[in-house]
């Protein structure tokens, strides 16, 4: 009988654990489902340049009411614990990215803008909240926390917005950014002192016991005390043990960690105090720089994003779900609009009575107090604890979320206004190679991927300098996708600086080797780098603003596909850059030249005392075709460098019985375009060949030909002849020499000239470097990144 009983006892438990097993496998990969969903409908959001967690609280919005839809599904009891240890890291995080010295300084003009924002929210919030019946029981203790709530903004969604819609380094996007960290700051510390004073376990706000304020206060005091005095000492210790460069320690980390846990917990344990706001008072008082703080913020902020945040979405909207939501009831939708009143008018009267104060365009005021009412991840997590509670209802903590929503939403909108209204004032000057001073310093932009870019990098500025003694200016940018996980390790400082151990290992190696070319040739050239980090979305803006501040004249891109080794490019290359390189050509401020490697490195190195590198420059006609022979020029005057200028012409008399009807009408619609072209055309040539060509230097050679086949069969022929041939673009030039060859095109971007000769299939080895002059025209945007409207 006994043993029957073990039997059933644990045929029992094995059903209950495969049921359990079962759960736990549920769960595992419904989290996995929803992070993957994030992760597409964030691809589809960046588009809209909308940020993350708009693609976090759609699907956490739709999972959760689909879930509660079903009878039968219950929530797992991991969410909530995971929630809001998830919420104890962001608000540590967030207390470590604040200074808590800009308090002790004498208000600037953000400051003034922030407690301008934050004081009218306040006194209009709590003006109108005891009138609308937001709580389930009024008190003056819910109407104190709904207007400080309101009254917030989230400094590290705005600034990651900001920075993300490209008015980061203009001087509003600078004084939004300092006036959320002023507003986040400041709001934070008073719901700080709220948890003290106030408390909302009994279905309403109201104060606690004094003993209980006390024995807090006393707490806190010893907590802030022991963290203000004995950390700065642990942190240099612990950075001293572990310097750039090495990895840490595990045992250091260890230590740091439970340093860290111990302040964090002391009040809570001690008092009963909030583990949240216990974290975020922590980071206030810890050091922020030093290789473990930037460390942990790295850290803490790519576990969030990637694990935290989408399940913390799903609990927001499970707990106020639209199932519960009363869009039948009036009052609902009072609710909801005086809201979204309250906070978007507080903010817009408060920036506006400052504006005046500082002087500032009403049009500009009113932007920044949009900007202002962001709300984010702790105000959400405020509103949604406070229905958890029954302070409120769940229709009215849904509005709540929506309005945080909604602020985020019209950022984009917003800024948009913001660049049209600045970019009217902007003027555009026009920066192309054939109007640059021959004594004026040279400046070029080369963006590069990565290490396998380097060699031909250095050839182009081995032979850019030309004469030994006109200046040049050499900037090499690294073009860095801002994925999520590089995100995750960057820190915002002087810029945005990446710490993570991929992207610093490669810009590392590249440094060592221009260090390697600059200490043996680095008298007549100067090198900076620099670093264009955003998502491929919007790096050509990062490109075109970094153009525009270091006044260059030209921009040297990398063609998209990846060069094999056998000298041949893979089959679709990396589509992503290769939109890059097309906006850029679209909206670049100045000339724009794509270089199509095929191992121009492999030649012997350029030498000052001899010939070693056969360059040829292919001249069609065309501004674009003439700015190819401008760099040209430079280059002739390379003792190393050895340049031959083939002039492809129309043989008129042949071609007049040749070419094809088509041919025939687009020449008689562009005769007086081409005509005006030829003009320019043969001028500046004229120009070139008594400069160059007339002093032996320069090798010439003409052929004319009768239509775009015989051009065609004159491309392929220059196979083997040279390292580099140089062509221009040819976009605003439509020459019968060209017409039919788009038939083949494969990269229409590289123009007719340059991707017959950068194709897969032709027969030319030789590197081509195409070049796009610069047209006011095609200047679309018009607008450095550091912008002026204040």
């Amino acid at each position: 009988m006994d043993l029957a009983k073990v039997e059933a006892f644990a045929n029992k438990c094995a059903v209950q654990m495969s049921l359990e097993a079962a759960k736990f496998s549920a769960v595992i990969l419904s989290f996995f489902g929803m992070v993957f969903a994030c992760n597409f409908l964030y691809t589809l959001l960046k588009l809209l340049h909308l940020p993350r967690i708009i693609s976090e609280f759609t699907v956490g919005m739709i999972i959760a009411n689909i879930c509660r839809s079903s009878s039968k599904f219950e929530m797992p009891s991991v969410v909530e614990p995971l929630v809001g240890f998830g919420m104890i890291l962001y608000m540590f995080v967030l207390g470590l990215e604040l200074d808590l010295n800009v308090l002790m300084k004498k208000p600037d003009r953000e400051a003034k803008v922030a407690y301008g924002g934050m004081i009218s929210t306040f006194i209009l919030a709590y003006t109108v909240t005891s009138f609308l019946d937001f709580s389930a029981v009024p008190s003056i203790g819910f109407d104190i926390a709904l207007s400080v709530t309101l009254s917030g903004t989230a400094s590290p969604l705005l600034s990651r917005i900001v920075t993300d819609l490209k008015i980061g380094k203009s001087d509003i996007g600078h004084l939004v950014s300092a006036a959320a960290v002023h507003t986040d700051l400041v709001s934070s510390l008073i719901i700080s002192v709220g948890f003290i004073i106030l408390d909302a376990d009994k279905r309403h706000i109201g104060i606690r016991d004094l003993n209980c304020i006390i024995v807090t206060c006393s707490a806190l005091v010893i907590q802030t005390v022991f963290a203000a005095m004995v950390s700065p000492a642990f942190f240099a210790w612990m950075n001293h043990e572990s310097p750039e460069g090495k990895p840490v320690k595990g045992s250091h980390l260890v230590v740091t960690i439970g340093f860290v846990v111990i302040i964090c917990a002391s009040s809570p344990a001690i008092s009963g105090y909030s583990p949240m706001m216990s974290a975020y008072v922590t980071g206030l008082l810890l050091p922020r720089e030093g290789r473990l703080s930037k460390l942990m913020i790295s850290k803490i902020n790519y576990f969030l994003s990637s694990i935290i945040f989408p399940v913390y979405a799903f609990w927001v909207f499970w707990i106020s779900s639209f199932h519960d939501y009363q869009a039948k009831n009036l009052g609902t939708w009072e609710r909801l609009f005086s809201l979204m009143a309250l906070t978007m008018v507080g903010k817009v009267v408060g920036a506006i009575a400052s504006g005046v104060m500082l002087g500032f365009p009403l049009p500009e005021s009113v932007a920044i107090g949009l900007l202002l009412t962001v709300k984010g991840h702790f105000h959400m997590f405020l509103a949604t604890t406070a229905v958890e509670k029954g302070v409120i209802t769940s229709t009215t903590g849904l509005s709540m979320l929506l309005i945080s929503v909604l602020s985020i939403l019209q950022t984009p909108t917003v800024v948009d206004q913001i660049i049209r209204r600045a970019r009217k004032h902007t003027p555009r000057p026009r920066k192309a190679l054939q109007w640059l001073e021959p004594s004026t310093e040279l400046r070029i932009m080369i963006c590069i991927r990565g290490p396998e870019n380097v060699s031909s990098t250095i050839r182009l500025i081995e032979m850019s300098q030309g004469n030994p003694n006109l200046g040049i200016a050499i900037y090499i940018t690294d073009m860095i996708e801002l994925s999520e996980k590089v995100a995750a390790t960057a820190v915002n400082g002087e810029g945005m600086n990446v710490v993570g151990k991929s992207v610093r290992q490669m810009r590392e190696q590249i440094t060592s080797e221009m260090e390697a070319y600059m200490a043996e040739n680095g008298e007549r050239v100067t090198i900076r780098r620099m670093m264009a980090l955003s998502m491929l979305t919007g790096m050509h803006q990062d490109i075109c603003a970094l153009a525009r501040d270091l006044m260059v004249s030209l921009i040297i891109l990398p063609f998209h596909k990846n060069r094999l080794e056998d000298g041949k490019f893979d089959g679709s290359g990396l589509s992503g850059f290769r939109h890059v390189n097309r906006k850029v050509l679209r909206h670049a401020p100045c000339s724009v030249g794509i270089l199509v490697d095929r191992g121009l490195v492999s030649r012997k190195q350029t030498s000052t005392s001899f010939v070693s590198l056969n360059i040829a420059v292919i001249f069609i006609g065309g501004r674009d075709d003439r700015e190819a022979l401008s760099y040209s020029s430079r280059v002739a005057k390379h003792p190393g460098v050895k340049l031959t200028v083939i002039r492809l012409l129309l043989d008129t008399n042949a071609a007049h019985n040749s070419v094809t009807s088509f041919g025939k009408r687009l020449f008689r619609h562009r005769h007086d375009d081409h005509e005006q072209e030829m003009k320019l055309d043969d001028e500046y040539f004229t120009e070139f060949y008594h400069k160059h060509v007339a002093g032996g230097k320069v090798s010439y050679t003409e052929r004319h030909l009768m239509n775009s086949a015989a051009a065609l069969s004159t491309l392929h022929s220059l196979d083997k002849q040279y390292e580099l041939i140089i062509v221009g673009r040819g976009g605003g030039v439509n020459s019968i020499l060209t017409v039919g060859m788009s038939d083949w095109k494969e990269c229409p971007e590289l123009g007719p000239v340059g991707d017959i000769l950068s194709a897969s299939d032709s027969p030319v080895t030789a590197s081509v470097l195409i070049i796009q002059q610069h047209s006011i025209t095609g200047d679309i945007d018009g607008l450095d990144d550091d912008f002026s409207v204040m």
